[in-house]
């Protein structure tokens, strides 16, 4: 086996500006997503839904469905009642949690409530077939505004409690009554992030197949969460865990939406086990707005002392979170999540929260890119300029002023969370210097003189990340990772992660090939079936890398130990090293490359001491701390008096996620989260009229950015590791998203601000905007 022959250098691949491995089938179109699947025997499921938002259920007829040629069944409540509940995940003391059937039975309690479903041979029989079900409604009044659900005398949600109050959670920390006792200055704010639909590419999809000969179930999903999603459907039907297998395809989009386990999954798989044959069921774009989980719906009601120079000493918050009408899988958690990260990137030790979480007739909010952190940064990033401008303070300057400071490191701050690492100075201070901030500030003033409306605008961020320590979570927190070396030498990794745009197919890879000397095309991920992957928890709140990374590097030294012990057999000694892809024998300079020791350890001729065949080992990895990204974005905007349309001048984004393993992933990251905090910042709004129904709820009546919206991201980095994992990495998916609505609204208000302008709700749509200039005009 032995050979002096070394294998070519691969140089190390980990800081590479690499295009992605999987692009190549994502861009020509041979990638299989859910609807790409086809089974032998498929029937397809059209769901009939709720038109109201408040309803008793007096009756169901669906005999002219059971009549049309090609209907199979028809399902409706009454049917399925055995099924468990929807699951939610989240746990606070005194949390409401109504049983959410898989299909209505007495009442529905929002548009889009599913109410029955109708299988045939052919998707569009199926339709026709839902369309000519009558369900007889009782029509009750709807409570659509979470401000005025919670008034005396609002209609009930939920009839079996006597008002819309979900939850209340209170948190404090510090002496928030001497702070603003000590106070100078107390400025005072009602701040909202509105209703978003996550929009994904790809609509939610299932397909499930049930094979009655081995009692077993096959779910593929476009989901986050495959093992999750295994373990609760499972629960919800009465299924054991090793007979059921959830296969995750490609997933065209999440941000979140897809972190959940719905109705329809349990649904499908329900109507399979009855007909004992596969099901699909893909969702449409109305039924994707009308049922799959909405994002943000925060009220927020903000004070915040500080003395005359600027120095930060308190904040208090309540927060109304619109919950919708029942929990997803997190619901009740997000807002939470906005509590923690309160006090942004600031040292000031004293905070007061309370959140009240209410009950509405729509549908529910769950976590949607950020989760939490887009919301509490927006309100302490406009609170703290609206803070500047009472001073007459530069924004820059007084966020300079309050930073924690690198020394200060870990810092333990008023919420309860410990902060990993920082140096919050340099992303602004870069940004600044990238921006011109001065020339930027100088140009501003001609351009008032001249009776331009140009704006300045600066957020900082730091965002809680790498979900997270178990005791934290409400499922686990760890990540898995399996690496195997087949007798080629050819590498698998299997992580329990579940990228679906990250990236990590191609990062992971160069992570592997780093560490044993291998070449990229050599390494293939393999994610998201849970029949093949070890247990994992998924993908979400920028965890991917950040927790599946350490599981898979960790994973990687235990092969590579496995590897050394093969090689001391093999070359005869016990002084050897492993690198480039081989083992070396320090003394005789003898090799025996990774093909070799991998062929030696499945031949298993000669095994070393103690050892087993085969190369393989898994690793599970449970995380000390989450991590804790941050950074500075600054955008220069110019608003055109005559029609309000905002143009975005430039926007530089300087963003500190850690060591990065992948420029061009992390700069691609970055540009899609800005995407979708553009669209909450000046287009994105959903909209529900008095009785419930959605008025947003087609593409045609709400607007997401088009590629001719978006300006050109000046994208810029500075690298502070993170001491929770080996791999130094913090986590960049939800970044660009955290840091652009405030931002741009900071922007856009500094813009407005010599027309007495001192703060505007999102999103700044043109007719707003040009309302306010015309009441200014008048001033």
């Amino acid at each position: 086996m032995a050979t002096t022959a070394a294998p070519p250098a691969t140089g190390k691949l980990v800081g590479k500006r690499l295009r992605r491995k999987e692009d190549p089938r994502l861009i020509t179109g041979t990638a299989t997503y859910v609807d790409d699947i086809k089974l032998p025997g498929m029937h397809h499921a059209c769901i009939v839904r709720s038109p109201y938002a408040a309803a008793r259920i007096k009756s169901i007829d669906a005999k002219a469905a059971l009549e049309t040629p090609g209907v199979v069944a028809v399902y409706t409540g009454a049917d399925t009642k055995e099924v468990g509940p929807v699951p939610c995940g989240a746990s606070l003391p005194g949390l409401r949690v109504p049983h959410h059937y898989i299909l209505a039975t007495d009442r529905v309690y929002f548009v889009g409530h599913p109410v029955a479903v109708v299988v045939a041979g052919d998707k569009y029989v199926a339709r026709d077939a839902a369309d000519s079900i009558e369900v007889d409604y009782d029509v009750l009044p709807a409570a659509a505004d979470p401000e005025k659900a919670l008034t005396p005398g609002a209609p009930a949600v939920h009839p079996e409690w006597p008002d819309n109050t979900a939850f209340t959670y209170h948190q404090e920390g510090g002496d928030i009554a001497q702070a603003f006792a000590e106070a100078d200055v107390i400025v005072k704010q009602r701040i909202t992030s509105q209703r978003l639909i996550p929009t994904p590419m790809e609509t939610r999809g299932v397909v499930a197949d049930w094979k009655p000969g081995d009692k077993a179930l096959t779910l593929y999903s476009s989901t986050q969460i495959p093992h999750l999603l295994r373990s609760l459907v499972a629960g919800m039907l009465g299924l054991a865990e090793n007979k059921t297998r959830v296969v995750t395809p490609e997933v065209g989009g999440g941000f979140g939406c897809k972190l959940n386990v719905y109705a329809e999954e349990a649904l499908m798989s329900f109507v399979s086990m009855k007909l004992g044959k596969p099901v699909k069921w893909i969702e449409s774009r109305r039924e994707n707005y009308v049922a799959t989980i909405h994002g943000r719906g925060h009220v927020d009601y903000l004070e915040i002392a500080a003395k005359k120079d600027g120095t930060i000493l308190g904040l208090k918050l309540k927060l109304i979170q619109d919950l919708g009408a029942y929990h997803q899988l997190l619901t009740p958690v997000i807002p939470t999540l906005s509590v923690l990260m309160m006090p942004g990137l600031y040292r000031f030790r004293n905070v007061t929260a309370d959140i009240v979480g209410v009950f509405t007739n729509c549908v529910p909010t769950d976590a949607y890119r950020g989760a939490g952190r887009p919301e509490a940064t927006h309100a302490i990033e406009r609170m703290v300029d609206m803070l500047a401008a009472e001073l007459k303070l530069d924004p820059a300057d007084i966020r300079l002023k309050n930073f924690i400071q690198p020394e200060e490191f870990p810092f333990a701050t008023a919420t309860g969370l410990t902060y990993d690492s920082g140096q919050y100075d340099l992303p602004l201070r870069k940004a600044l210097e990238i921006g011109g901030y001065a020339a930027l500030r100088a140009e501003q003033q001609t351009a008032r003189v001249a009776g331009k409306l140009m704006g300045i605008g600066i957020a900082t961020y730091g965002e809680i990340c790498a979900f997270g320590p178990s005791p934290a979570t409400p499922a686990g927190g760890w990540e898995s990772a399996t690496v195997k070396v087949d007798p080629d030498g050819k590498v698998t990794v299997l992580t329990g992660s579940c990228h679906h745009g990250q990236g990590e197919e191609t990062t992971f890879a160069q992570i592997a090939a780093d560490e044993l000397g291998i070449g990229l095309d050599d390494v293939v991920v393999f994610r998201g079936d849970t029949a093949i992957v070890q247990y994992g928890i998924g993908t979400f709140g920028s965890r991917g890398t950040a927790v599946g990374g350490p599981a898979l590097y960790y994973a990687l030294q235990n092969l590579k130990k496995k590897l050394k012990r093969y090689g001391e057999s093999a070359l005869g000694s016990d002084d050897v090293r492993y690198e480039a892809g081989q083992c070396i024998c320090n003394k005789t300079g003898k090799t025996a490359s990774l093909a070799q020791l991998a062929g030696a350890s499945y031949r298993a001729l000669k095994l070393p001491p103690d050892e087993e065949p085969g190369m393989q080992t898994t690793f599970f990895w449970e995380p000390p701390n989450f991590t804790f990204p941050f950074g500075a974005h600054l955008v220069v905007t110019e608003i055109d008096r005559d029609t309000g349309r905002i143009e975005i001048k430039r926007y530089v984004a300087v963003d500190d996620c850690g060591k990065i393993i992948n420029p061009l992933i992390v700069d691609g990251q970055v540009h899609g989260g800005v995407a979708q905090g553009l669209g909450q910042a000046l287009y994105e709004q959903v909209v529900y009229d008095d009785n419930g129904q959605l008025l947003s709820g087609e593409l045609t009546d709400y607007a997401i950015p088009k590629a001719t919206m978006m300006p050109w991201v000046e994208s810029h980095h500075t690298e502070t590791p993170s001491p929770v994992n080996p791999l130094g990495v913090k986590g960049v998916g939800e970044a660009g998203t955290i840091g652009c609505s405030p931002a741009v609204v900071n922007s856009v208000v500094d813009a407005l601000s010599s027309l007495g302008v001192r703060h505007l709700d999102m999103p700044l749509t043109p007719e707003k905007i040009w309302n306010v200039i015309q009441q200014g005009a008048r001033a």
